[in-house]
Parts: structure tokens; sequence; C-alpha cells
């Protein structure tokens, strides 16, 4: 069932807790649930300090600003309709959000550029209608840290998104989506067993 956009979602946690993130009536554009996120960011609290964090596809920049608030290093936002991208800087400016990179460009097209960084988290959700999950995870990986954790949000009902040499962290379901955190060589490192989680969103 395809819903309306809210008119605004929330920071969940840190420094601009309860601050809104405008969501604008766009074709494709679907907010992660705030159940979700707050089951994505207790996965990755200790993670998120000092981190550089990449967020794909960053619609509302939801999954980004959420980072950059609970202590990542940097967070850098890639969405390519110059619109959204404009409204992900007055974001940034308004909430004095230094941390954050607004970056109007296609992903592809921005991935395929020389790396000028590696990045320890990952966001990955596109439109789910587009089908670009393998296309972005090739172009990822010279832009990963060693070490790098990887989020992906796919339709429920859809063939799961394998991410070559990763290995599933957490994982759960929505009545719409599945979620998962997976972990950039976790079979070399000893990474505890998956797990299974779900929350009606």
């Amino acid at each position: 069932m395809n819903r309306a956009p809210p008119g605004h979602v929330r920071i969940i946690g840190g420094q601009w807790r309860g601050s809104k993130l405008p969501v604008a009536d766009v074709a494709g554009l679907r907010p992660s649930a705030d159940r979700v996120r707050e089951t994505l960011f207790n996965w990755l609290q200790q993670k998120l300090p000092g981190a550089r964090v990449l967020d794909l596809f960053a619609g509302t920049g939801a999954l980004g600003f959420e980072a950059a608030s609970r202590g990542a290093a940097q967070a850098v936002l890639v969405e390519r309709d110059p619109a959204l991208a404009a409204s992900l800087r007055a974001s940034a400016a308004r909430l004095h959000a230094e941390n954050v990179e607004a970056v109007c460009d296609d992903a592809l097209r921005w991935l395929a550029r020389e790396p000028h960084a590696r990045f320890d988290i990952v966001f990955l959700d596109p439109p789910f209608d587009a089908a670009l999950w393998q296309p972005a995870l090739a172009a990822l990986r010279p832009w990963l840290a060693t070490d790098a954790w990887l989020y992906l949000e796919s339709p429920r009902d859809g063939a799961p998104i394998v991410a070559d040499g990763f290995i599933e962290h957490r994982a759960g379901t929505t009545r719409e989506v599945r979620y998962g955190l997976y972990r950039r060589g976790a079979a070399t490192l000893g990474e505890v067993p998956a797990t299974q989680d779900s929350a009606n969103a």
C-alpha cells in the first residue's frame, strides 16, 4: 500500500533530538520509519562516535542527520534531486550541523569518482522501484573502511539483497520492508551470529 508521505520526520536521539526534517511529496521518497531508525541506531550506538558516515540516496537525510546527531564525526548525504539536496543543506544550516555535507549528485556517478575518503558506516536505502542496490554495492567497495558497517533497506517481499564480503549482524522486518545491518569482514573478526528482529512500523 502506498502511503502519503508525512510532513516531517523527527531526529530521535542525540544533540538534535526532536528536531524536524521536512518530507517533500516526491515520487519514491520513503523515509525510514521511526521504529526502524530507532532499532538501527540502537544497534549502532557504540559504532557512531567519531565515525565517517555516508548516506546514499539521502532523501530526507533522516539517517545521515541521525548519525551526525549521535556523534558521527562526518556525515556525507548524497541526493540527486536538486530540491531535496537544497532542503538537506537548509536543514544542516538550521541545525548548525558543521559535520554534515549535502551533495547534489547521482549516487552511482558520485561513487564512480576517485575515492577521497573511507567510510565507516554506509546507509543504502534507494527508491525501491529503481533496483539500485547491487550497482551501488559494487561501486561502494573503494569507499569502505576495512571494518565498515553497512545498512540495507529493501522490500519485505523481494529477494534478499546480497552484499558480498559482508556478514549479517542484525536484521528485522516491518509490514513493508526488510532492514539489515552488515559488518565487513565479520567472519574473520569473530562476529556474533546474526539475530532477527521485527518492528511494526
